[in-house]
């Protein structure tokens, strides 16, 4: 099969295994051709808790002007973190151009986690990512990120499945045909819960938490998911191997004495 041209839009870490770090390595050991477009340059993750960020939205404009003087294409689009309103307009318009051409486009809304924001987001955070949404194929937010683009309370103890599909269906109402909502807890199990638009199906994938935590894993599955979809599998068998493969990096490195950096994914691709 003819591999994707993908374009990852997304920041670009210097120290960490996530974001733009971690999606190119990964789309690129499946075979596609791979480029990239960082939202902001960040000297290493945020766990660490000091940082450098260095936002790139006046190169963005710059570069997309020349892209379409030039004439690249995409077959499918990846976009992460948006460091402005302003940005995430840009990218937003440019993948509506693009999707205008055939190009399917991936959204990761990544703003917070454990029900709230993460450090330097803000409710102009949140309608970025609303604008994104309005252009997304298939969205991966968490179950935290699901609820502040829907404006739905996010709940502790967790929901019903009735509920996750209603929290789906109002994030397809924003724009995103299909969904897939991570780090749910759904009739007392931890699940990933979907919708194929493809299909007109819901699906439900339930999973054993592993008690670690690393940044990134979100950028692993999101990936893997987006490479098979690629490849012309389908959402629930797609969801199903990425699931299954980032369980099984959790836990041969749960005893990395960094955890900061996230999962040394060099280690472990050629199990894709």
């Amino acid at each position: 099969m003819e591999k994707s041209k993908i374009l990852i839009v997304s920041d670009m870490c210097g120290y960490g295994k996530v974001a733009a770090a971690v999606q190119m390595p990964i789309l690129s050991y499946m075979g596609h051709d791979v480029f990239n477009l960082p939202t902001m340059l960040v000297s290493n993750t945020f766990p660490y808790g000091k940082y450098a960020i260095l936002e790139s939205t006046d190169y963005i404009a710059e570069a997309l002007q020349k892209w379409s003087e030039l004439g690249f294409r995409f077959d499918a689009i990846v976009t992460g973190f948006m460091a402005s309103e302003r940005q995430a307009q840009m990218v937003a318009r440019y993948c509506r151009e693009q999707a205008a051409m055939g190009t399917r486009v991936f959204v990761d809304p990544v703003m917070g986690d454990y029900g709230r924001l993460y450090g330097g987001a803000d409710e102009g955070t949140v309608r970025c990512m609303r604008e994104m949404l309005s252009v997304a194929h298939l969205c991966f937010p968490n179950y935290t990120e699901a609820c502040l683009l829907a404006e739905m309370p996010y709940k502790h103890d967790g929901i019903t499945e009735h509920e996750a599909h209603e929290l789906i269906n109002k994030l397809r109402r924003i724009g995103a045909m299909s969904v897939v909502i991570t780090s749910c807890v759904i009739d007392g199990h931890h699940a990933v819960v979907g919708y194929n638009h493809f299909s007109g199906d819901y699906f439900l994938l339930p999973y054993e938490e592993i008690p670690v935590q690393f940044p990134g894993t979100g950028d692993v599955f999101s990936s893997i998911i987006v490479g098979h979809l690629q490849d012309g599998d389908t959402l629930l068998n797609a969801t199903r191997t990425a699931m299954t493969t980032l369980s099984r990096w959790i836990d041969v490195n749960k005893d990395n004495e960094d955890k900061n950096s996230g999962i040394p994914i060099e280690r472990h691709l050629a199990e894709l």
